[in-house]
């Protein structure tokens, strides 16, 4: 009795791995994939993953323990009071497929660590191994030359020729040569070394508004994702709010254009062609 009671007891603490990794279960996934986000231009990677774990209330599982790679800045004070120091938030979190043989690891960092990206890396495929991890999945924005107004494509990039493959079926585009910065391409490349398939969507942003949130990539790009995991995921709320940004931005680029105008023309009726003064 003690035994069982002790069992128990244990499973409901967190249970720290060699990984640097804090668990506080280990669920029975079926052949489940990774899709791991950071922030980025437009935030296209975090506004994927959120809106992935809200619509289908993956469970929290495990936390990295990211006091091994950030290192805080200062401390807050609130009423003369100093707080503890803050640790952006690293959570892992499930989601088992009721209609599906694939499970779904959602991984969500809040901040990229300033250094040791490439340790925290090799951490979440230790994960990935462990769970006996299928594929990785990162997304990303890609800077195109399109207006705000135009439906962004979705470009793909994967560890291994046969991966792309999907591409036509997906109606997907082929960057050519260009670099991921950050962890959301820094996974693939670290996927690849340890042998694991890895892909990455990237959704299209005017390369004149990498300052705000694209939530109109986001949906160009969660619209593929959903299509090649076989999941069925309510979009309403993401497609109003990618209809209000594309508004906001429409609105910011009159005001733009009216400033433009205003500081850098002048009336015809200020203007004197003949150089004669009145």
């Amino acid at each position: 009795m003690a035994k069982m009671l002790s069992r128990v007891l244990r499973g409901w603490r967190w249970r720290r791995t060699k990984d640097s990794v804090s668990f506080s279960s280990f669920p029975v996934l079926r052949n489940p994939i990774m899709f791991a986000a950071w922030p980025g231009v437009g935030d296209v990677a975090l506004i994927v993953a959120r809106y992935l774990r809200d619509k289908l209330q993956a469970e929290e599982f495990g936390e990295l323990e990211a006091f091994r790679f950030f290192e805080p800045g200062g401390v807050l004070v609130r009423d003369n009071i100093v707080e503890t120091p803050h640790f952006p938030s690293s959570k892992f979190y499930f989601w088992r497929n009721p209609s599906g043989n694939e499970d779904l690891i959602l991984f969500m960092g809040d901040e990229q660590p300033p250094a040791k990206a490439y340790e925290l890396a090799g951490c979440l495929l230790n994960v990935a191994r462990r769970f006996k991890v299928k594929r990785v999945y990162t997304c990303a924005a890609a800077l195109a030359r399109i207006h705000h107004m135009e439906k962004p494509k979705v470009w793909l990039v994967a560890t291994r020729q046969e991966l792309l493959d999907v591409a036509g079926k997906y109606n997907l585009t082929m960057g050519g040569n260009f670099q991921i910065a950050g962890l959301n391409g820094l996974l693939l490349g670290a996927a690849k070394e340890k042998g694991f398939n890895a892909l990455c969507l990237l959704g299209e942003v005017p390369s004149y508004a990498t300052r705000v949130s694209h939530p109109k990539a986001a949906l160009a790009v969660l619209e593929v994702l959903t299509q090649m995991l076989a999941i069925q995921v309510d979009m309403t709320e993401l497609k109003d709010w990618a209809e209000k940004a594309q508004e906001e931005m429409k609105k910011l680029a009159s005001e733009a254009m009216g400033e433009f105008i205003q500081h850098f023309t002048q009336p015809l009726w200020e203007q004197n062609p003949h150089g004669q003064e009145e």
